[in-house]
């Protein structure tokens, strides 16, 4: 059940530019919204009150839009320096939370290899599977990780690392109820196998 904002309420951080963002670049992609929802796992109705910026996005939606629209996170989250800077400061941005999801930017804006520190909150059966191209690599530092690959569950506790292809269906969450920490690269895949796993490759467009 979604949470409605209440009045008297503290506002629920935003994140910058993601809501417009998410509107311009669909229509650049020529999907209409039940298309681009349906490549993201996602109802018309929830992608639209992501691009009116009545919700947040959480982590697996981010990385699900970003490769459909053929970009990168920290693009979407603005984080765009003006030249490449091999350099990840501690404390240069900001935190970002969207349902229960914690997660710092860890690597380099606009690059093809992503690279982020998350928090995760307890897995629970309603958790979405995910399945793109490209790979995932993870590396618990803190909790225990329940990770499920095709029809294998694996529990991974701190210092253990995952590598997997993103074609194999997989739901990431924490095995600990209080959540866990971990690293996370994937990488950003644009090819035709991306039709075949994020939908129908011939969406009726407006």
């Amino acid at each position: 059940m979604e949470h409605e904002h209440l009045p008297g309420e503290p506002a629920p951080e935003a994140l910058p530019d993601v809501a417009p963002q998410l509107r311009g670049l669909r229509r650049r992609r020529g999907l209409t919204l039940e298309a681009a929802a349906q490549r993201a796992g996602l109802s018309p109705a929830h992608l639209s009150r992501l691009e009116t910026g009545r919700r947040q996005p959480s982590l697996p939606m981010l990385l699900a839009l970003a490769r459909i629209y053929g970009t990168t996170v920290s693009a979407l989250l603005g984080e765009v320096p003006p030249e490449h800077d091999p350099i990840v400061r501690a404390g240069r941005s900001e935190p970002v939370e969207a349902d229960g999801w914690v997660y710092h930017q860890a690597g380099g804006a606009g690059r093809a290899l992503q690279a982020l520190r998350v928090h995760v909150p307890h897995a629970t059966r309603a958790d979405i599977v995910r399945v793109h191209p490209g790979e995932e690599w993870i590396h618990v530092l803190h909790g225990r990780v329940r990770l499920a690959l095709g029809d294998a569950v694996h529990v991974l506790d701190p210092g253990d690392s995952a590598h997997f292809d993103s074609l194999t269906p997989h739901r990431i969450g924490a095995a600990t109820r209080d959540g866990a920490d971990l690293l996370f690269v994937h990488t950003l895949l644009q090819s035709p196998a991306a039709e075949l796993c994020l939908g129908d490759p011939s969406p009726h467009r407006r």
